[in-house]
C-alpha cells in the first residue's frame, strides 16, 4: 500500500507551510501541491485554504487530518503484526521532550531501545515541556517526557523515570536572600513559567503563604528562567535537573525556602489506546529493564 499521500497531507496540515512540509516529505513544493490537489479532487472537498501568504485547514480538512492519523496508526499496527514473525520491529516512533530531558533521561532510554530494536526509527522533537501532554492528547506525538500533573486525563498512561526537586534560585552575586516575611516576598521580583506543573505549584505555594507575588517575567522554558536569574533579574523556580545541566548553574544559588515545593515526578506519557501498538509497547518495556 502507498501511504505517502496521507503522510504528506499530515505534514502539510501540521506545518501549514508548503516549503517546510515539502522538506519533511522529501519532494518539491509544486509536487506536494499537485499531490494535495489530486487528493481534494478524489474526495470532492476543499481540504486547505491557501493564498500567497498563508495556508489554513477547512472544516473538512480537519476531519480528514484525524482520519489520516487514525488510518496511518492502524496501518502501522497491522504492518507490525505482519512483521512479528521476523522477530524484528520496523517503523518509527515520534518522541517529544525538553532539551534537558533529551540528555538527562532520554539518552539512556534510547541507548537501550536501540540495542534491542535497531530497525525502529526515532523521530525526536524538542520544545517546551509544558506542551508535552497536549501533544500526546492531540495525537501529534506518540510518546512525551514531562512532569506528572496532579491530575492526569483518563486517556493517558504514565510511566515514571525519575524525580526532581523544584527549587527557588537567586542570582549568585546580587543581594538576593531568602525573604523572611510576607512583605519581603511580595517585593521580590519573581521569574516564573508561563504555565504547567511548576507554575501551578508556585501559585499554590504563594496562596498558602497568603502572599501576592511580584511577577517580573513569565517565561516559556525552564532553561530561560535560569538565564534570567543569573543576570540578576529576580528569583526563579526551576526543577533541580534543569539547574544541574545548565551552563549557568555556577551563576545562581539555591535558596533554602520552607516549606519546600513538591518535587517533579518525571516520566513517559502516551495514549492508553496506543499502548497496544507493538512499537509503543516495545518502547514502554525498555523502562522495566
Amino acid at each position: 500500500m502507498d501511504t505517502r499521500t496521507l503522510r504528506n497531507y499530515l505534514h502539510l496540515a501540521e506545518t501549514l507551510h508548503f516549503g517546510r512540509a515539502s522538506e519533511l516529505c522529501h519532494i518539491s513544493p509544486s509536487a506536494l501541491s499537485r499531490n494535495i490537489k489530486q487528493l481534494e479532487e478524489e474526495l470532492g472537498v476543499t481540504l486547505l485554504y491557501r493564498d500567497n501568504r498563508s495556508v489554513s485547514l477547512s472544516h473538512e480538512g480537519k476531519l480528514f487530518q484525524q482520519y489520516a492519523r487514525d488510518a496511518l496508526s492502524q496501518w502501522d499496527a497491522t504492518r507490525q503484526r505482519l512483521l512479528s514473525e521476523a522477530e524484528e520491529l520496523h517503523g518509527e516512533i515520534s518522541v517529544y521532550c525538553s532539551v534537558t530531558a533529551s540528555y538527562s533521561f532520554l539518552y539512556d532510554i534510547l541507548n537501550r531501545f536501540r540495542q534491542r530494536f535497531p530497525a525502529v526509527e526515532i523521530k525526536l522533537h524538542t520544545g517546551d515541556p509544558d506542551h508535552a501532554i497536549q501533544h500526546i492528547l492531540s495525537d501529534k506525538e506518540d510518546i512525551a517526557i514531562a512532569a506528572r500533573p496532579d491530575h492526569i486525563p483518563n486517556e493517558l498512561a504514565f510511566n515514571e523515570v525519575g524525580i526532581s526537586p523544584l527549587l527557588f534560585i537567586a542570582p549568585l552575586e546580587a543581594n538576593f536572600d531568602v525573604p523572611k516575611k510576607a512583605a519581603q516576598w511580595a517585593d521580590a521580583p519573581m521569574i516564573l513559567s508561563e504555565e504547567g506543573v511548576s507554575r501551578q505549584r508556585v501559585n499554590a505555594w504563594f496562596q498558602q503563604q497568603q502572599i501576592a507575588p511580584k511577577i517580573y517575567a513569565q517565561v516559556a522554558g525552564n532553561e530561560a528562567i535560569v538565564s534570567m536569574v543569573s543576570l540578576g533579574f529576580g528569583i526563579g523556580v526551576v526543577p533541580q535537573i534543569v539547574l544541574e545541566n545548565s551552563p549557568l548553574a555556577d551563576r545562581v544559588k539555591v535558596l533554602d525556602v520552607q516549606p519546600q515545593l513538591a518535587p517533579y515526578h518525571i516520566g513517559l506519557f502516551a495514549l492508553n489506546r496506543k499502548l497496544r501498538h507493538p512499537l509503543i509497547q516495545a518502547f514502554w518495556s525498555v523502562l522495566d529493564q
